[in-house]
């Protein structure tokens, strides 16, 4: 098994052999299409990450990142290898268990945002917890904890349209934290962001990580946003890879 190692302002977490792998990606192979014209995505990607890490997923567009996301995600199976979260392998579980696993232990944020224009921002946030049937009083307050958390506290009544991107990046991250997710994938996070604002988020992303407990994996190639991983994991065409 390889991986990068090249440590961040966090290397100490990742120094603690003792800690379980909260993730772990074994020889996973994925590939689009069949015969001379498949595409092969994933090349026996292998990688742990420990509880409480923030790693920066890096790699070129057209590297495999999203498709090892959508993996990690339980969105889709790799063709062979396995992918284990907190010692539950993803391949043994039931489409309703996916379904599950995605909706109370994994929160996904993406480059576009993914945000319902129709809907405040408070009541983006508060989705996940209505899809869980959370009450309302518990819905009401861990909303306003998630929007004062991302800096949004004098936001909550405001549509998208009425945000800036940052803005609402900062709406999407608080909603993929909702259900107080063990696990955090984000896909570009910051592509749609100027470099100051897509820094910011980036920020973000590492204060929650470490104020909720939540375990991270972000995939970009902006060295700037890298720098700020525990972590640094690259995949090259479908490979993990040692620089």
């Amino acid at each position: 098994m390889t991986d990068n190692t090249r440590p961040g302002p966090g290397a100490a977490l990742a120094d603690d052999a003792s800690a379980e792998p909260m993730l772990q990606v074994e020889d996973v192979h994925h590939s689009y299409g069949t015969g001379a014209g498949a595409v092969h995505a994933l090349r026996g990607a292998s990688f742990a990450v420990r509880r409480g890490e923030l790693v920066a997923l890096e790699g070129r567009s057209g590297s495999g990142k999203t498709t090892l996301l959508h993996m990690i995600g339980g969105l889709d199976s790799p063709r062979t290898g396995r992918i284990v979260m907190d010692g539950t392998d993803l391949s043994a579980l039931s489409e309703s268990e996916l379904l599950d696993l995605r909706r109370d232990r994994i929160g996904f944020v993406f480059q576009s945002f993914g945000l319902i224009p129709i809907l405040t921002a408070a009541e983006n946030v508060g989705v996940p917890l209505r899809l869980r049937r959370a009450e309302p009083r518990e819905r009401e307050e861990r909303v306003a904890l998630l929007l004062a958390l991302v800096g949004l506290a004098g936001h909550g009544a405001q549509r998208p349209a009425e945000l800036s991107g940052g803005q609402q990046q900062r709406v999407a991250i608080a909603r993929a934290l909702a259900n107080r997710p063990a696990l955090l994938l984000a896909d570009e996070p910051t592509g749609q962001l100027d470099a100051a604002t897509g820094l910011a988020v980036m920020e973000l992303l590492r204060a929650v990580v470490r104020s909720e407990g939540v375990t991270a994996l972000v995939a970009t190639h902006d060295p700037q946003l890298i720098d700020l991983a525990d972590r640094v994991v690259e995949l090259r065409d479908g490979v993990v890879v040692e620089k």
